[in-house]
């Protein structure tokens, strides 16, 4: 490595996988490897990782009983070709929750660690499965320091009002609020857009579209957080692959004494049965939607709801922001699919928004017609590299 440079380890741990990446970080930002350890805990366990242009450099199956296990694969792998042991500078980890307390990116310790366990009902499907993983380096590797970057971070800054649900104080000061994620994504777009395109570009009124299998959009203006669609958990906000997005609160009341089900069950409808897959009944991907809508009604409502939810919570930012400048369209269906970007921006141009369709089939930069009052973008984000450089940035001057 270069004098100065570090090397960083990003985690992003699921309930049976573990994604991870290793960047070099010195003047530059170098990705060395990404991968996965996917199946833990099931049958078929699976280890992949590809260098930085793609090629494939790891493929085995094993099996993987849980997250130190698998941890282990990836640290013994690592050493084995030279890529971990001191090598490894620090290790950062996506963590969904950090509450009220932790607005920022921080060094894990024991205390931090108590207040993760503390927060798991906040965010039941995400938290624990984080935690394992950080348990699991510690065990593997005590030495190296380890970093939480809180998808909550970002939207921090929001207005108190932003951040508020019409519940008693006592709940508000509980913690019972709008805490908003996929922050380490915006994030990301927002240093994009001041580092590589202009400052002038990051200032106004912007609103993101991270449109993946999670599902989100998030208002800023002149770079600060304004407000956001998901709230409390990552259930809120818009529809998403399998999530339901927004109800009224008397539909759970509903499913609770009339049809018998439990806490458990509504958390398996609302996280895992709804969202596009549930108004389908088809897929929870918007591509094997978009090839059965004409065959298949059911295919394309799920898809109008859909778009017409990004449109109406667009409409909803630019009123609250008092105009728009930007309208940004990132994470994999935002980033890929020009039929979903046109149907959202259909019927927008009352508030200065027009797509050029040319320039939108071609996934462009920026997709907006020539008069457009409005800027619309096409932006990747990263949030493994905003990972590793919040993780670098931290450590930096760590003996």
């Amino acid at each position: 490595m270069e004098n100065g440079a570090q090397r960083i380890l990003t985690i992003n741990s699921g309930s049976s996988s573990i994604k991870f990446s290793l960047y070099e970080i010195s003047n530059t930002e170098n990705l060395i490897l990404s991968g996965k350890l996917d199946r833990i805990g099931l049958e078929g366990g699976l280890f992949q990782a590809g260098d930085s242009k793609g090629g494939l450099i790891a493929d085995e199956n094993l099996r993987l009983p849980d997250h130190i296990a698998a941890l282990k694969r990836l640290f013994e792998w690592l050493v084995e070709n030279q890529m971990g042991g001191a090598e490894i500078s620090a290790i950062g980890h996506r963590v969904v929750h950090g509450g009220s307390k932790y607005n920022k990116t921080s060094l894990i310790d024991h205390e931090m660690m108590l207040a993760l366990i503390k927060l798991i009902p906040f965010a039941p499907e995400h938290l624990p499965h984080e935690i394992k993983a950080i348990d699991a380096v510690s065990r593997v590797y005590p030495d190296c320091p380890q970093v939480a970057c809180f998808d909550t971070a970002f939207h921090r800054e929001m207005p108190r009002l932003a951040q508020s649900f019409p519940l008693t104080r006592e709940l508000f000061d509980e913690g019972i609020i709008r805490y908003g994620f996929h922050g380490l994504s915006y994030e990301f777009i927002m240093n994009e857009l001041e580092e590589n395109i202009g400052v002038e570009a990051s200032k106004g009124n912007i609103i993101v579209a991270h449109l993946g299998n999670g599902a989100s959009m998030a208002a800023v203006k002149n770079g600060k957080a304004f407000d956001t669609t998901m709230g409390f958990t990552p259930t809120g906000g818009l529809m998403m692959s399998t999530r339901s997005g927004d109800l009224d609160p008397g539909a759970v009341i509903y499913l609770m004494k009339e049809k018998g089900m439990s806490a458990d069950e509504i958390n398996e409808l609302l996280n895992k049965k709804s969202g596009l897959l549930g108004m389908s009944g088809i897929s929870s991907d918007v591509r094997d939607l978009l090839e059965r809508e004409k065959e298949d009604a059911r295919a394309k409502e799920a898809l109008d709801l859909f778009c017409y939810q990004a449109r109406k919570f667009t409409g909803s930012f630019a009123s609250a922001l008092g105009g728009l400048n930007t309208l940004i369209f990132t994470a994999g269906i935002g980033e890929n699919s020009p039929v979903i970007r046109e149907r959202i921006c259909a019927g927008l141009s009352f508030m200065g928004v027009s797509i050029d369709e040319k320039l939108n089939k071609e996934n462009a930069p920026v997709i907006s017609a020539e008069n457009s009052p409005v800027t619309v973008r096409v932006m990747k984000t990263n949030e493994e590299l905003m990972i590793a450089r919040q993780t670098a940035r931290l450590t930096k001057e760590l003996p």
